[in-house]
């Protein structure tokens, strides 16, 4: 970690709290030349030149970092208002700075700007910072979301700057690094031997450089010293710029992969372990009409069989689009409503935006008026600005008094109407202003303590959603997990629920930029993410509604999202041939919930992403570092969409020269690696599982993920070259903090190896009573038809297994095996 602060500034500079879960000792150094600091593992040593003033990061001998290398440090300093400053000309006449700048019609917009009718008065002058990092070795980067781009960051010295300043922009562009909903300062260099981070601790608006280019190293030689060898490699030099702050960033030195989302985790926290229902799939739009249309949807999909979890309110849910109330005509009865959805073990969220309508008679508002707890304009007045509802106010989500009685208008006393099948969404957190400046609020107005907005810009939805989310738990006395969807983050944001991708476009482009777009959150710490399947706005063909639902099924957050101008578009319809297909990709969905579950579970406990970038699984094989058009879900599962119109192929690679792949519907082995062209049909898309995984399903599906509790499992294994395989299960209630105060939990490890299959206890601190059992076990790649299957059980006993063998696939199919989940065994295979 390095902090550079003024040392005696003339006020504090704002330093972002509540976002690092521990803070690293800092040690204060007095030195004027060389300092060198030997890492407590020895094989790193940061060597730090106070003239000029560089820190070099060194690993192994290697040169791995650097730090102002470019000497682009800069500091602005908080300086005194003009009317307290002088200038003295050369000829000694002194005359005020503010009288000096109008005579020579100076003003370049560093006290005060203007953006067409609004003016940013900087008290202070312009305080901006910078500081520049060279990646030795590396050209690929990665990381700093949220961005409408590539998941490799590009080269900006003939482009614009990737920006981090959180906005509501609807329809986003493609192929833009302006800002957009959320921002996390978090990039990633990879090279075959080492991966690296830069986590830019700055919630002001932040613009990134990269600059990828070739320079000559010095090799050493044991040939005489006169000789000296160069060789040409790679560097990538970051610059970054914030409008104000401090420099506050922490070097992660890896070395692979996971030890840099392990370190990340470390400084931000992981994800919140999300309750099993929001798996599921969630069915949205802007708007569900009235109380009639949700039954009416609701009972839509039992009629076409096609399982769901979530339905969703937009704003017209609202009474005038005053949060945290119901339209008393169109939604009469939501206790009623929301009664008949629990008795289909379902749930509904509803939005809440942080954007409260001026209204004395709105108890929300006068309440919050009288506490003072809105953000204040630069002359003291309640900030107002004009969103949904019009005239609105801003609640000051930067203080934890407003948090704290925020969270408290969650208790159903205060939210009448609401049950605890309820969760809700904040959305227009950027925060959203309509006919503000770039449709934001201004940077002048005033936060708790005195804080400007321009200070904690990208912070306002990352704060509104942690009060939400604890609102939740309060309001169930710390028992369940809440589930907040949220549309601006910030770092860490990941402790308090999810994020979507925000206002996509019904357009195959946009299909196939969320992939990036999903990879590149997911590797800055944030594993629950998804984008709305369908596109937002506009109106899908059926065919790339189809593909987005086939992408959607295998991305962590999984919801159909549509405008209030589109036409309706619930899977069914769309023709028989189209609800088919998309109730085949949302069951598909529901199977595979026991492995996406666990796959939750190592992201909240080891921050593994759930959805991963090739390069992540397989960081020596260089032809998967651009890759972005296919993902590994987990370990094991390798998900390539079609995002193309009417595709017949699509071109798989498939990583890894020791590696054994599987087609996971047909069972077929590929023993080659490389890319292949796999033919498709409108059925479904490529996906393949590695050899060496286990991948625990369901048998079957129910009408959504609570009445699958008892379903049993199946178990699909995928021996690698060298007849190996190793999976895990997760399993716990699903909705509450059991796991966590209680260690109620079962965490099972699955083993084929010397042909047994065996089921042991991965963590023995976890106890959990399930009557659920593993039914049928699937063996991919077994050579030879086996002449018995036994399994053998905790009593001692042995037993025969039903097995059939399959020799076009290679496939052992066990069944009828009625093993309990939490108990110990075998499988012998003769």
């Amino acid at each position: 970690r390095l902090k550079i602060n003024e040392i005696s500034p003339l006020k504090s500079r704002y330093e972002v709290p509540d976002v690092l879960i521990k803070n690293l000792p800092l040690r204060a150094q007095k030195e004027t030349g060389i300092l060198v600091l030997t890492c407590a593992n020895e094989d790193c040593k940061l060597h730090i030149t106070a003239n000029p003033f560089q820190i070099e990061l060194e690993s192994k001998g290697e040169t791995v970092l650097s730090v102002n290398t470019n000497g682009l440090l800069y500091f602005e300093h908080l300086q005194p208002p003009p009317q307290n400053r002088y200038i003295t000309r050369s000829n000694g006449l002194k005359l005020k700075l503010d009288k000096f700048r109008q005579e020579n019609q100076e003003d370049l917009g560093l006290w005060q700007e203007e953006f067409g009718s609004f003016l940013d008065i900087k008290a202070n002058g312009p305080s901006s910072i910078g500081l520049d990092f060279s990646l030795h070795g590396c050209e690929h980067v990665y990381g700093i979301p949220e961005h409408a781009e590539t998941l490799l960051l590009k080269n900006t010295s003939d482009d614009d700057a990737y920006r981090l300043f959180n906005l509501d922009v609807y329809g986003h562009k493609i192929h833009d690094k302006m800002g957009i909903y959320g921002s996390v300062p978090f990039l990633l260099a990879h090279k075959p031997n080492r991966t690296s981070g830069i986590f830019w601790l700055n919630s002001s608006e932040t613009v990134v450089e990269i600059n990828t280019k070739a320079v000559m190293e010095h090799v050493p030689s044991r040939s005489p010293p006169a000789i000296t060898k160069q060789r040409v490699v790679p560097q990538t030099d970051v610059r970054w710029m914030s409008e104000s702050g401090i420099i506050d960033v922490f070097l992660l030195m890896g070395p692979t992969p996971f030890d840099i989302f392990k370190q990340y985790a470390q400084l931000t926290g992981t994800q919140a372990l999300p309750p099993l229902f929001s798996l599921g799939y969630h069915q949205c739009r802007w708007n569900y009409e009235d109380e009639q249309d949700v039954k009416t949807v609701d009972t839509g999909f039992d009629e076409h069989d096609i399982p769901y979890d979530v339905i969703w309110l937009d704003i017209e849910h609202t009474e005038g689009k005053r949060y945290f109330t119901w339209d008393k005509k169109k939604f009469q009865h939501p206790e009623r409503m929301q009664e008949l959805l629990k008795r289909k073990k379902r749930k509904l969220v509803v939005i809440i935006d942080p954007h409260i309508k001026v209204d004395p008679m709105y108890a929300l508002y006068s309440q919050a008026k009288k506490k003072g707890y809105f953000v204040k304009n630069r002359k003291g007045q309640d900030f107002e600005g004009i969103c949904w509802p019009g005239s609105s106010s801003y609640l000051d989500f930067t203080n934890p008094e407003v948090r704290e009685w925020y969270a408290d208008q969650f208790a159903f006393k205060s939210y009448k109407g609401s049950t605890d099948i309820l969760f809700v969404w904040n959305d227009m957190n950027e925060p959203s202003v309509f006919k503000g400046a770039e449709l934001t609020m201004q940077r002048d107005a005033v936060h708790h303590g005195n804080w400007e907005h321009r200070e904690v810009h990208n912070l306002y939805g990352f704060y509104q959603q942690m009060a939400t989310a604890e609102g939740l738990i309060k309001r169930s006395g710390g028992q369940k997990r809440p589930f907040v969807l949220t549309r601006s983050f910030f770092a860490g944001s990941q402790k308090y629920g999810a994020v979507w991708t925000g206002d996509n476009i019904a357009e195959w482009s946009y299909l196939k930029i969320s992939i990036p777009m999903l990879l590149t959150i997911s590797t800055a710490g944030i594993s629950f993410c998804g984008a709305d399947v369908g596109g937002f706005i506009g109106d899908p063909e059926p065919e790339l509604l189809v593909r987005w639902y086939q992408a959607g099924a295998y991305q962590p957050f999984f919801r159909g999202h549509a405008n209030i101008e589109s036409k309706r578009r619930e899977p069914w319809l769309f023709g028989d041939e189209n609800t088919r297909i998309i109730r085949e990709a949302i069951r598909e969905r529901y199977t595979l919930l026991p492995y996406l579950y666990s796959l939750f579970y190592r992201a909240h406990t080891t921050a593994e992403p759930v959805m991963r970038p090739l390069w992540v699984e397989f960081p020596k094989e260089q032809e998967t570092f651009g890759v972005e058009d296919e993902y590994m879900l987990g370990n094991a599962l390798l998900v390539h969409p079609v995002i193309e119109q009417k595709a017949t192929t699509v071109n798989v690679l498939l990583p890894g020269s020791d590696e054994v792949w599987y087609d996971f519907r047909r069972f077929r082995r590929l023993d080659y690696s490389g890319t292949l062209k796999i033919p498709v049909t409108l059925e479904s898309i490529p996906v393949f599982q590695r050899g060496g995984s286990v991948v625990p399903l369901k048998t079957t599906v129910g009408r959504s993920t609570e009445w699958m509790t008892d379903i049993s499992y199946e178990l699909r294994v995928a021996l690698d070259s060298k007849d190996f395989a190793v999976g895990e299960l997760y399993l716990d209630d699903g909705h509450s903090f059991q796991y966590l105060h209680k260690k109620q939990f079962l965490h099972r490890k699955f083993t084929f190896h010397k042909n047994i299959f065996s089921s042991s206890c991965a963590d023995e601190i976890g106890q959990y009573h399930t009557k659920c059992v593993v039914e049928r076990v699937l063996i991919l790649g077994v050579q030879k038809q086996p002449t018995s299957v036994t399994v053998s059980l905790q009593d001692g006993k042995d037993k025969e297994v039903v097995f059939t063998y399959d020799a076009k696939t290679s496939m052992l199919t066990l069944e009828k095996l009625l093993l309990n989940v939490g108990a110990d065994w075998e499988i012998h295979i003769k």
